[in-house]
């Protein structure tokens, strides 16, 4: 485990570093695990770059907007395929299982939401990924796992389902949720290719997006002797290290708070399946 750990997190130290060395130190392949005549020249050069904040926030706003109709469409529809009487039960599930082993294809989906009018706009981005039938599945198996009898006193009480949904299973939900939204921010974080497909206009890239195209132009400045932008100093490496910096670190910030529920809400629906 600790020989895994270390190839799981070296290329996160060794970009940090990277990001914080010198040009020179860089050039002269010294950096490995720690800073080199430490330096934050890379990361003033991007904060000079307007695109990629404006990008920043485009991927916050995504993530965000994303997670919230993710999450209401995902509990609402596990919660009523968890009950046994839904008519037509075993055939919806049929279908969603079936659409995660074959897919409408690149070019359907793509003339799909072109003739829907949603290129160039959010919807294009939080559609495609707005139910995801495995996230159901987990939700629908946690659910079931729920004691019926809550249901029977909550009827006697007088709630209805939706009530007696919001008001009583939500709330005994928490580590199932915390996981859901975990894996839907982390999925609508680290898309970029969907944004490649349906946006054109650049100021409203997710910075994922940003990030690729930098890489490309690190590869291509760095094949020619040239930096990417004549405005900035930094070399292709330095620039590509801040930015991949910049980009993980907020899920980095979010993880450990959501671990401990994480772990719990996997677990309970993987013993339950």
């Amino acid at each position: 485990m600790a020989v895994l750990t270390l190839i799981t997190i070296y290329p996160i130290f060794n970009q940090l570093a990277l990001s914080l060395s010198s040009t020179d130190a860089i050039l002269n392949g010294k950096v490995t695990l720690f800073p080199v005549d430490f330096s934050l020249t890379t990361y003033k050069d991007i904060a000079k770059e307007s695109l990629f904040w404006r990008n920043y926030l485009n991927t916050i706003w995504y993530t965000f907007a994303g997670t919230v109709v993710s999450l209401v469409l995902t509990t609402t529809s596990a919660y009523a395929l968890s009950k046994k009487n839904l008519v037509g039960n075993k055939l919806i599930l049929r279908l969603m299982v079936f659409t995660m082993f074959f897919g409408g294809g690149l070019i359907p989906t793509f003339m799909l939401i072109k003739n829907l009018h949603l290129t160039d706009s959010i919807w294009a981005i939080i559609i495609p990924w707005a139910i995801v039938p495995y996230h159901i599945l987990l939700m629908k198996t946690y659910f079931e796992g729920l004691p019926g009898d809550l249901e029977e006193a909550a009827k006697i009480d007088g709630l209805s389902q939706f009530s007696f949904f919001i008001r009583i299973v939500l709330p005994l939900s928490k580590p199932i949720l915390a996981t859901m939204t975990l894996f839907t921010s982390v999925l609508y974080w680290n898309d970029w290719f969907t944004a490649l497909i349906y946006i054109n206009d650049s100021a409203k890239y997710p910075v994922t997006l940003y990030l690729r195209n930098v890489m490309m132009g690190a590869t291509m400045a760095s094949q020619t002797g040239q930096t990417i932008d004549a405005s900035v100093k930094s070399i292709p490496q330095g620039i590509q290290a801040a930015s991949m910096m910049l980009v993980i670190i907020p899920i980095l910030c979010i993880y450990p708070f959501v671990q401990k529920h994480f772990v719990k809400g996997v677990m309970i629906g993987a013993i339950k399946g």
